[in-house]
């Protein structure tokens, strides 16, 4: 028995993390049969969403869980790209999920209107005074984390920039292709897919869905995603 767990439709896109809707993406590629339950971050050890649960095992990470699963399915999501190809398209995925991602989680959780409209809901279960307390604390880490990283010693103006550049490079990239290698989407799709839909939701108030959705074979090929693999995903409901 197979089992992700992560988090349903949320904030207008098919989950609140880019990373599980990666991995829920990756799993129906290769044809794993699975089911799909929220998850507990204080069960695993790296308190992070997607893990998967496979037979009894614990696997962290959505890299790791793409891994997994081609190499005990013999299995290759990027099968029929060339040596180059495959470069570029771990390359295209470190741009999305190493930069962009986080610009897209900082407008989330560090711009005031946005977390009290999304992130907020996260906590909403603790009781004053401490439900303050936890989102400040939250906020300031993450913050440092984003300082350190890089990113959050820019301004939102710069971060922008950035973002533009990137979003445009992945439009480049895709031309008028269906998917960014060809016909067949290849694992770097899903990536692609998980970033550019929680960008472009329309639910947070961002420069950051205006810069993906400008861009008409980008809005296209997020709906073609969706439609192909998230149109009759059912998740169970989250505890009150």
């Amino acid at each position: 028995m197979t089992v992700l767990y992560g988090w349903g439709p949320m904030f207008g896109a098919p989950s609140p993390s880019p990373y599980v809707i990666k991995c829920d993406m990756q799993l129906q590629m290769l044809g794993v049969t699975f089911t799909r339950a929220i998850a507990d971050l204080e069960r695993v050890p790296k308190h992070k969403a997607p893990y998967v649960e496979d037979e009894g095992r614990i696997i962290e990470d959505s890299t790791f869980i793409r891994l997994y699963f081609e190499e005990k399915l013999g299995d290759d999501l990027d099968e029929g790209l060339t040596l180059e190809q495959r470069g570029m398209a771990w390359g295209l995925e470190r741009l999305l999920e190493d930069r962009l991602s986080m610009i897209m989680a900082h407008e989330r959780w560090l711009v005031d209107a946005n977390f009290d409209k999304g992130p907020r809901q996260f906590f909403m279960d603790v009781p004053e005074p401490q439900h303050s307390a936890l989102c400040k604390d939250v906020r300031e880490q993450l913050h440092t984390m984003m300082v350190r990283h890089g990113i959050g010693r820019h301004t939102r103006e710069e971060r922008m920039l950035l973002a533009e550049r990137d979003i445009s490079a992945i439009a480049a990239v895709l031309g008028d292709k269906p998917y960014l290698f060809g016909d067949t989407p290849k694992a770097v799709d899903a990536s692609a897919f998980g970033v550019l839909a929680s960008c472009a939701t329309p639910f947070f108030d961002t420069p950051l869905s205006g810069l993906v959705r400008e861009h008409t074979n980008l809005r296209k090929y997020i709906e073609r995603i969706e439609w192909r693999y998230f149109g009759e995903i059912v998740w169970p409901a989250m505890a009150a």
